[in-house]
């Protein structure tokens, strides 16, 4: 009997693992770009699904409640500059999107399924100073994340 368990994202606390990717829009991103502001940092699987596009859709409608809490937000999947250009196109997006194409930024976050391949949705806050101080699988509120935030 095989039994399957899910990874566990990085622990709160720790600090977060530095990227440099490209992303949406042409540009290039990289953590230091972030540094004296918190990031909400969302791992999804594929563009244009609906419930990608549901989660995203809400931080995007939330974003000037988050920049209120020094707070941006990117988001990262395997998918191509020209996929994320067309989804940010299509719904608005004003954040970036990653191109984590060898997903070695989502391994460093523990956001790959035991697949190795499949991205776990996991949803990170990193505080100004570059530490995990939100981590969890799946799609938490926009109210929870404002609240973590709020609280340090």
């Amino acid at each position: 009997m095989t039994t399957t368990t899910e990874l566990q994202p990085l622990t709160v606390g720790s600090s977060a693992p530095d990227f440099n990717l490209p992303a949406s829009g042409g540009r290039q991103i990289k953590l230091s770009d972030y540094q004296g502001k918190n990031l909400i940092l969302v791992f999804y699987p594929k563009d244009q699904t609906p419930g990608c596009t549901r989660q995203l859709c809400a931080l995007q409608g939330d974003q000037s409640m988050f920049a209120g809490l020094n707070t941006e937000i990117i988001a990262s999947n395997p998918g191509s500059e020209a996929s994320h250009d067309r989804f940010s196109e299509k719904e608005g997006y004003e954040f970036p999107i990653l191109v984590d194409a060898d997903r070695e930024m989502a391994k460093n976050y523990n956001a790959l399924k035991e697949n190795g391949t499949s991205i776990q949705r996991t949803v990170y806050i990193i505080d100004d100073k570059g530490v995990i101080r939100f981590a969890q699988q799946g799609m938490p509120t926009d109210e929870e994340l404002a609240e973590t935030i709020k609280a340090f």
